[in-house]
């Protein structure tokens, strides 16, 4: 029988020994037989200690420049932000307490502050992960969309962020209430959802939410960037070198947001499925602290990815080391527009001048486009069709 977590906390407000001699067994009983060696510990610490520091950070500087920088105000900027404001407050409210754990080698707060860890570091976690499928979506739309993206529209990608935290809301929780449970991990210095028990109840929580928080976000933003990544290649093969040039980069940029999502998630995923499926012991306790390790490492690379390989974020980012205004290329033009007149399929031929943004970025020629030249022309009917593509990428 799984005890919910919800009788963890009601136990709390109740002078019940035997309510909480129940539920603490129940908990320690999960996780006598994990142990660590004291070498081991002090390595987590020191893994965790880094995470921690470097993780809060790079997100808090991401705010700072939000909030002094009125260029960095876009709507697909705000997106940028719910990802590094989950991540702060992992690295504020979950980090700590595991670091401390891991410096004396077991849990401190207690059973109600395990089950609070585990609630508050998957929502934490999954808004992220949602958070990153919605910004590809939200780029792909702004691409493939028939008219200029509104740089003052906010609306929608509120949307996408109240999204983001009520689906996680929906899938964390169901272990207060007895679908699954939370509890210790690993070594028991941190908490989680229950990987171990094998009932019909967890594992048909943990199925969910493999398949709902893992898979769909990650399949959601293969799609959307590959087909981003499709339709500039066709552009950039009937364009200049620089174009191609830029179509590399983004490439770059979409590898390594890919690369990473896997690293940091990819082994967690397994680790659990491997938990819950595999026979008793089968995920050693060393096995398993890696995995959620690499997890609370997105926390410190999503801003390095999202953030700092954006042209715009950096330039704000050296006025504000410099305390000086963001300087701007002398051959870019910042702009939160995008025009999109261009469908992937539609035949291109020499009539099609194609103007490819590199990343957040619309280029601007120095010299007259055909446009001017055909304005200037008396057979302005018969004008060359003159279409723009700008990627709407500011990350």
């Amino acid at each position: 029988m799984i005890v919910s977590n919800l009788s963890v906390l009601s136990c709390r407000w109740t002078d019940s020994a035997l309510c909480l001699s129940a539920v603490g067994g129940h908990l320690e009983a999960s996780s006598s037989y994990r142990t660590l060696s004291p070498t081991g510990h002090l390595l987590v610490a020191v893994c965790l200690g880094f995470i921690g520091a470097l993780g809060f950070l790079n997100n808090l500087l991401v705010l700072v420049l939000f909030c002094r920088y009125k260029v960095l105000r876009s709507p697909i900027n705000f997106l940028l932000v719910n990802i590094s404001l989950s991540d702060l407050l992992v690295c504020l409210l979950g980090t700590p307490f595991s670091f401390a754990a891991s410096t004396q080698g077991r849990w401190l707060i207690g059973d109600s502050g395990c089950v609070w860890y585990g609630f508050a570091n998957s929502l934490l976690g999954i808004v992220s992960l949602i958070s990153l499928a919605v910004l590809s979506f939200e780029r792909y739309c702004t691409m493939m969309g028939p008219t200029e993206a509104d740089a003052t529209n906010f609306r929608k990608v509120a949307g996408g962020v109240m999204i983001s935290w009520v689906y996680s809301l929906i899938w964390t929780l169901p272990p207060l209430f007895g679908w699954s449970r939370y509890g210790p991990e690993g070594p028991g210095t941190t908490c989680s959802v229950d990987w171990t028990t094998k009932t019909a109840n967890n594992i048909s929580y943990i199925i969910c939410l493999f398949i709902f928080c893992l898979i769909v976000p990650f399949l959601v933003i293969v799609v959307c960037y590959g087909k981003l990544l499709h339709i500039i290649k066709q552009v950039s093969s009937v364009n200049t070198p620089m174009s191609r040039k830029r179509e590399h980069r983004v490439l770059l940029m979409v590898s390594t947001m890919v690369i990473f999502y896997l690293l940091c998630w990819l082994p967690y995923g397994i680790m659990a499925l491997l938990a819950t499926f595999g026979a008793p012991g089968l995920v050693t306790v060393e096995a398993s602290i890696v995995p959620s390790i690499l997890a609370k490492f997105s926390t410190v690379i999503n801003p390095v990815i999202y953030i700092f390989m954006n042209k715009q974020f950096y330039r704000c980012f050296r006025a504000l080391v410099k305390c000086d205004k963001p300087q701007r290329g002398s051959s870019l033009k910042s702009t939160s527009k995008a025009t999109k007149v261009f469908r992937p399929g539609r035949n291109m031929d020499n009539n099609f001048t194609f103007v490819v943004a590199s990343v957040g970025h619309t280029v601007v020629p120095n010299q007259a486009t055909p446009v001017e030249e055909e304005k200037s022309s008396p057979s302005a009917d018969n004008a060359k069709a003159v279409v723009s593509l700008v990627a709407h990428y500011n990350g």
